[in-house]
């Protein structure tokens, strides 16, 4: 029988695979700097990453930059504090108005899996390799 940490690791490996393989499909993901890329990394997701938070970057540079690539949908997976969800939410909100697609359902679903044991992506390879070394 699975234990509730189990459970979640295994759903939270499963949402990583799906991730992957959109961004591997060409889908951007918009993170906020390169601590959450290396994480992002080590978990097995690559692509192309945009990230909003380097150089002191304005919101407005990063939905360029993401309405540049020319793709038809945009992942956005902010940290999950109130500056993240804030920031998912003005993205959002931007590439709405250029009729660009956001796919918050990874952001949505790991937020919902860590709770309030992760608050950033940066945290989220730590967080899976606890619930490895738990089994």
């Amino acid at each position: 029988m699975l234990t509730s940490k189990n459970k979640r690791l295994e759903k939270a490996l499963q949402l990583l695979e799906r991730l992957a393989t959109e961004s591997k499909g060409g889908t951007p993901i918009i993170v906020e700097g390169r601590k959450d890329v290396a994480a992002l990394h080590k978990l097995g997701v690559t692509g192309d990453m945009i990230l909003a938070k380097t150089s002191r970057r304005s919101f407005l540079d990063v939905v360029n930059e993401g309405k540049n690539r020319g793709k038809p949908e945009i992942i956005i997976l902010m940290d999950f504090d109130r500056r993240g969800r804030e920031g998912t939410k003005r993205l959002t909100q931007n590439f709405e108005r250029m009729r660009i697609k956001t796919n918050l359902l990874f952001w949505n679903e790991l937020r919902g899996l860590v709770g309030r044991n992760v608050k950033d992506i940066e945290g989220l390879a730590r967080y899976i390799e606890t619930l490895k070394n738990k089994k």
